[in-house]
């Protein structure tokens, strides 16, 4: 199965991941959690991306909290909304939404 999950915060609960059977498993961030793309803790990346899968964040929420695209961790790849429905309509089968 593979799973597209959104995640909207900074500071999110990681554990239903442990629950989720995925082969494919892709981390979309929206909304306030666009910072795990941008911001680094103790010089570390967000626990999020220290995930498995692949990384997108939506260009018009990361510009919208007046994040630069050249702060974006080299991890995550920008994507418009017009990218985000193709993602979810051609490489992913379920969504799921992390706060």
């Amino acid at each position: 199965m593979k799973v597209a999950v959104f995640v909207s915060e900074y500071r999110c609960n990681l554990n239903p991941l442990e629950y989720i059977p995925a082969e494919k498993l892709g981390f979309i961030l929206v909304g306030n959690g666009v910072y795990h793309a941008v911001l680094k803790e103790n010089y570390q990346d967000s626990p999020i991306l220290q995930q498995k899968g692949d990384f997108y964040v939506l260009l018009e929420d990361l510009e919208t909290r007046g994040c630069e695209t050249d702060c974006i961790n080299p991890k995550v790849k920008p994507v418009t909304y017009d990218d985000l429905v193709d993602l979810i309509f051609y490489e992913y089968e379920k969504l799921m939404w992390l706060q």
